[in-house]
């Protein structure tokens, strides 16, 4: 198990960044490869690659671009400089709207992308495909991370995995019983946990909500959390406003749900894997489940900038960042799932990938990863408007009152 420190970077950096019918998921998680619903601005990707400008500028979540100056054994920048002789100046970036605004300034080469900002940058035509052929680690990423919704527009790349991991539902094991096996447990208006049970607080959390009603209300016909029509979306909304009456707070800050958990104040809610380890670190008798509806998650992408004024260092920052070595730092550092298949040969926790849970595949595939709503709707369908992301915005700030 890692460090407290180690764990405590890693989900401070996410935790910054902005998840009566058949109880089985109605299929896989994600979405057809590709569909988008949206046309991009036309970008040409990078042809060939030339020189190493000398520098690269990146905006990036704390936690994925770490040169030492955090803990000295913690370092997968300084190889890439001396080897490359591309100096990497990092912006680090609290949430994904910060992340957009930066990016429109044209002032960086690239960006670690979570799939709340992905589609927005690519629809305002900030950020340019990518050309995998120059990426040669990208072979070795985990197929089913590639030509995704939240980083491809109509089977083509705008960039190339980071890693990966899912929302999970955790429970203090001396209060709740029977072990829960599915979201109802955080939804139901008479759980006997009212006032003790816990939800993350952010807009994209309303997919949680609707990941929940397309396994119990089949009827809706969700077949996408993040492609709500204004019927759907109402019901995941009204959900979410009776689920108010059960909740003790919401977190957004990780020392908090740990403590809440550790104190008993909180019994029951959505997590991450983690944290989950911290919390078990600090004597919180916890467990975690992926429950049988499915969950949602969430997979960055590192995409390069339309106007890069180094793109040479950025395609050799994309590929050095997904090859096995940095790639499995980086997971352990964060505390997530490597892209790179070859990663988990190279983790010095042996056993990091199966708590993470990297090679299986049946396990993501009932992960829903976070993406950008937009108004074309991302399941496919043109004969309907679905709620975009500044709607959910909206809509958050109601439920929350």
């Amino acid at each position: 198990m890692r460090s407290t420190p180690r764990i405590a970077a890693a989900v401070a950096a996410l935790a910054l960044a902005a998840a009566c019918g058949s109880t089985e998921p109605t299929g896989t998680a994600a979405p057809a490869p590709g569909v988008s619903g949206f046309t991009p601005p036309k970008i040409e990707a990078l042809a060939s690659l030339g020189a190493g400008e000398g520098q690269v500028n990146l905006v990036a979540w704390a936690g994925y671009v770490e040169d030492g100056s955090t803990d000295p054994k913690v370092d997968w920048v300084s190889e890439f400089e001396s080897s490359t002789g591309c100096q990497v100046n990092t912006k680090t970036a609290g949430t994904s709207d910060e992340m957009v605004n930066l990016m429109k300034t044209g002032e960086y080469d690239a960006v670690s992308a979570s799939g709340d900002a992905s589609l927005r940058l690519i629809a305002a035509g900030t950020v340019a495909p990518v050309n995998t052929s120059l990426i040669p680690n990208y072979a070795d990423v985990f197929s089913g991370l590639k030509d995704k919704p939240w980083n491809s527009v109509g089977g083509v790349s705008y960039g190339v995995p980071h890693g990966r991991g899912a929302n999970l539902l955790m429970w203090r094991t001396d209060k709740v019983s029977p072990a829960p096996d599915s979201w109802g447990v955080v939804f139901d208006p008479a759980s006997p946990y009212k006032g003790s049970v816990t939800a993350y607080d952010s807009p994209i959390y309303i997919a949680d909500a609707a990941v929940y009603l397309m396994a119990t209300k089949p009827e809706l016909g969700i077949k996408n959390p993040y492609a709500l029509d204004d019927k759907q979306f109402t019901a995941a909304v009204d959900l979410l406003k009776q689920q108010r009456g059960i909740i003790g707070e919401y977190w957004s800050d990780y020392t908090k749900e740990i403590q809440a958990f550790k104190a008993g104040d909180t019994v029951v809610g959505t997590t991450w894997q983690v944290i989950a380890n911290l919390a078990l670190a600090d004597k919180a008798p916890v467990e975690v489940t992926l429950p049988k509806e499915g969950a949602t998650g969430w997979s960055d992408t590192w995409m390069v900038a339309a106007a890069a004024k180094n793109p040479n260092c950025a395609y050799k920052w994309l590929d050095w960042i997904i090859s096995p070595k940095a790639n499995a730092q980086v997971a352990e550092w964060f505390g997530e799932a490597p892209s790179n298949a070859k990663s988990c040969a190279e983790t010095a926790d042996p056993k990091h990938c199966d708590t993470f849970h990297a090679t299986d595949e049946e396990y993501f595939s009932k992960v829903y990863y976070w993406t950008t709503p937009i108004p074309q709707c991302l399941d496919g369908r043109t004969d309907v408007t679905c709620k975009d992301y500044a709607e959910w915005t909206r809509a958050w700030t109601e439920i929350k009152g």
